[in-house]
């Protein structure tokens, strides 16, 4: 039995460092694209221990590169890695690797936030929702400016149970910029807490499982890196669609140094603005002087239903949209003011 272990743990034979590749292809982190390197196999190890037990996993890796982080999954003993790239400079060397594990890694050219991984797996490793998480995961040291827009996209994604989420609660390991794996993951009442607090936080568990310091990417960033891992949840602790939670908690942190109400207001027409908004925190009952750093993802649940049940009975409300109406309102100002003018004349 310990013979036919061995025989089916895999190992990438001997290859050329992740900066002798970079000399080799003559790689340049592209500053626009906030790209940057991590070149020590022992940090991308950690990472991908901490992602959790990848043996005979399906993995689908995202920025990958020069193909460090690839270099450890591999290793992990998946039984496949899918990598979506962008950049064609990071083709050829991703292909070396390719072709020292044959069958084991599939080489996308494309973009992450359109790429639909829908069909990319075997469709008998779909879980029900309710059942422990699928043999998928997801991997990725995301460049800083597609991180956001990409994790809003995915939460999105688990709240619908599409895109990734097809398989099951599909786990996540992803990068971030150090403040916003702070963000992520920030308790109720911390400085750090922020719509994306709230958004990661009431469909997934999500975890802070590693800091790596800016000083270990080629080029070094001004700011360190966190390693933030996902679970989604198997019953959301919001209840609503994600378009309407989004557009309570997004209202709400507007103002985030001001009181939760003015956010809020902006959910409403000037006109009935103070009178809905009065009724929306009383019967969410939320105190009006919390800030938006103090509500909790319960406070938040109240606010969305009530919200809900307010848009019901006004289908409109919900397609309002206050800076719309700020803008008409300058526009008919300065048509009076010019009305005026014309009549000085």
């Amino acid at each position: 039995m310990a013979v036919l272990g061995t025989l089916s743990t895999f190992r990438l034979p001997p290859l050329p460092t992740i900066r002798e590749i970079i000399k080799l292809f003559r790689l340049q982190a592209v500053k626009q694209l906030s790209q940057n390197f991590l070149l020590d196999l022992r940090l991308t190890d950690k990472i991908v221990r901490k992602a959790g037990n990848l043996t005979n996993a399906y993995v689908y890796e995202v920025g990958p590169g020069p193909g460090g982080i690839t270099r450890s999954i591999l290793n992990a003993n998946v039984t496949e890695l899918l990598v979506v790239e962008k950049d064609s400079r990071f083709i050829p060397g991703l292909q070396m690797l390719s072709d020292a594990a044959p069958g084991k890694l599939r080489i996308v050219h494309g973009d992450v936030l359109t790429y639909k991984i829908e069909r990319a797996f075997p469709e008998s490793l779909k879980r029900r929702w309710e059942d422990d998480p699928p043999n998928v995961h997801i991997i990725g040291n995301l460049p800083f400016s597609v991180s956001t827009p990409l994790i809003i996209k995915w939460l999105e994604n688990v709240s619908c149970k599409d895109g990734p989420f097809v398989y099951g609660r599909t786990q996540m390991t992803l990068t971030f910029q150090k403040e916003v794996a702070e963000r992520l993951t920030a308790s109720t009442g911390s400085k750090q807490r922020s719509r994306l607090s709230v958004m990661a936080q009431y469909l997934c568990n999500v975890q802070h499982i590693l800091t790596i310091p800016g000083r270990a990417f080629v080029p070094k960033p001004e700011v360190d890196v966190g390693v933030v891992h996902f679970t989604p949840l198997t019953r959301p602790r919001i209840e609503q669609p994600f378009k309407l939670v989004e557009r309570v908690v997004q209202n709400a942190f507007q103002f985030r140094r001001k009181y939760c109400y003015r956010g809020l207001g902006m959910l409403f027409p000037e006109v009935q603005r103070v009178e809905s908004t009065e009724k929306l925190l009383e019967l969410a009952d939320v105190d009006p002087t919390l800030r938006p750093s103090q509500l909790s993802v319960s406070h938040f649940k109240s606010l969305c239903d009530v919200y809900r049940k307010m848009c019901d009975e006004d289908p409109h409300l919900f397609t309002y949209n206050f800076r719309e109406e700020l803008k008409q309102n300058k526009s008919k100002n300065q048509e009076r003011e010019n009305d005026k003018e014309r009549s000085r004349r």
